[in-house]
């Protein structure tokens, strides 16, 4: 199966909006896990959209390392967006096994990590990776 890069983009940005309003709607319902899964695969979704514009992202969870790969392809205006990007997703990384299995080591459950406040971080950072994607994306020529 050969994979268009552009309908790539498109999923990925799709993607990330989407698990932005399963987050916002578990806010709602003050399920903290359920905010900060979605909320970091939103994230991590906003980050391969940038990405699938140069090359299909990896399977990783965490793309801060593809990202600083082709930030030198990003026009110079977008630095900060980048650097903040990668600063996102290197944070909310590590909650996608928290999320699922909490602290095994230290028997903490996931329910027992987040609270209504970390829930809240992560989203709102979550809302504003989306919002740098789509930013550069414009930039890039896609209608987004």
């Amino acid at each position: 199966m050969e994979i268009d890069p552009e309908e790539e983009v498109l999923y990925r940005l799709n993607l990330a909006y989407e698990q932005l309003e399963a987050a916002a709607k578990r806010l709602k319902i003050e399920d903290w896990v359920g905010v900060v899964q979605a909320s970091q695969l939103a994230a991590e979704n906003a980050a391969k959209a940038i990405i699938a514009h140069f090359y299909i992202p990896s399977w990783t969870h965490d793309p801060s390392g593809e990202l600083r790969a082709i930030s030198d392809k990003i026009p110079a205006r977008f630095k900060k967006d980048i650097d903040r990007l990668i600063e996102i997703v290197s944070t909310l990384a590590p909650e996608h096994g928290r999320t699922s299995y909490g602290i095994p080591t230290e028997r903490v459950t996931p329910g027992q990590l987040y609270d209504k406040e970390k829930a809240e971080n992560a989203f709102n950072i979550a809302r504003e990776a989306a919002s740098i994607s789509r930013r550069i994306l414009k930039h890039l020529g896609y209608s987004v």
